[in-house]
């Protein structure tokens, strides 16, 4: 038995940073990149590394190249972090797991690095595989929240709910994190929205903006704990702009949109100091009359267009500076 699992980028349309912080996002999946797991059964549990997790290299410049790109860890870590995760909660949950072992196999074409939740994809394609190798089913929200443990709790990646539960549902989700809610229940309130409400979006990333998520998130989540007006407000703020792209939407008010996602950037920006290659993805964007914004912690933007000229304009102008722009194809959402 081979089984194959695939798991996709999200792009934080609105309302991103505030998952972390007891906010409101609106996410999608698009498929135009993935995460693939491929698992099969075997003597003996193996885990068999990836091109990222290579060690061979032609000089001492492709090493550091490398580490520059990539980092110091492959994936590997991610999937022992989910096989890990995965085996305590079933133990915790009474649920008896057969003795097979497997060999488990990864891929991913996801850019690294550039705030498309690359990392949780692939945490998320594991758990799926696990899930039906042992035969065990996880609903969506629970789903989310173990694939967010795996990083935060066993690896200590700085993360939000947003990526893990966009990836759990695939497709374009609202989601309000209320902390009320949160406490009483696990977790949010997740509401799968058509797809055909969104605007004519892109997307453009680039890979030598490589930052791991955590060095942002952590100042912001530091600030948030002593509680910091600026901070607080910006929270009540994109919250606010989530519900109001969400309506926007759903009434075909495109133009309207343009400006909330815009705004959503240009408070993120108060708060802390954006790069030079960030700022200009943003400002030539806006040059050609596109909105846009981070689709997470930086290193690639989202954003709505007018038009194919404009689309165009977006490519010949951003493409030559090494920005890669798409239209991203919104994947299938995930049943129960």
């Amino acid at each position: 038995m081979i089984i194959s699992e695939k798991a996709y980028p999200r792009a934080g349309l609105v309302g991103n940073p505030s998952d972390g912080f007891f906010g409101k996002t609106i996410s999608f999946t698009f498929s135009n990149f993935h995460a693939e797991l491929t698992l099969w059964e075997s003597p003996e549990i193996e885990l068999v590394p990836s091109l990222r997790d290579h060690s061979h290299f032609p000089n001492i410049r492709g090493l550091v190249e490398d580490v520059e790109l990539l980092g110091y860890y492959g994936g590997i870590r991610l999937l022992k972090a989910a096989i890990k995760r995965f085996h305590d909660y079933c133990r915790e949950s009474g649920i008896d797991l057969h003795d097979q072992n497997f060999t488990m196999r990864y891929d991913s074409t996801i850019p690294h690095l550039v705030g498309l939740a690359g990392s949780s994809a692939i945490i998320t394609a594991c758990f799926r595989a696990l899930m039906k190798f042992y035969d065990v089913a996880i609903e969506r929200p629970q789903l989310a929240n173990l694939i967010l443990s795996a990083e935060k709790d066993e690896l200590g990646i700085s993360a939000g709910l947003q990526d893990r539960v966009i990836q759990s549902y695939q497709g374009l989700v609202y989601m309000d994190f209320d902390r009320d809610l949160m406490d009483k229940q696990g977790y949010g309130r997740y509401e799968e929205l058509d797809p055909a409400i969104l605007p004519s979006l892109f997307i453009a990333y680039r890979t030598d903006l490589s930052e791991g998520s955590e060095v942002p998130h952590n100042d912001l989540t530091q600030r948030f704990l002593r509680g910091e007006k600026e901070v607080l407000d910006a929270i009540s703020f994109w919250a606010d702009l989530t519900d109001k792209v969400r309506a926007g939407m759903e009434n075909g008010n495109g133009a309207k949109i343009a400006d909330y996602l815009n705004e959503n950037f240009d408070r993120r920006a108060s708060l802390y100091t954006i790069s030079e290659g960030n700022m200009m993805m943003v400002a030539t964007a806006r040059e050609v009359g596109a909105s846009a914004k981070f689709t997470g912690s930086g290193g690639a933007i989202v954003g709505t267009y007018d038009g194919e000229e404009m689309f165009e304009d977006l490519t010949r102008r951003l493409e030559p500076a090494g920005v890669k722009v798409i239209k991203p194809v919104v994947a299938e959402a995930v049943g129960e």
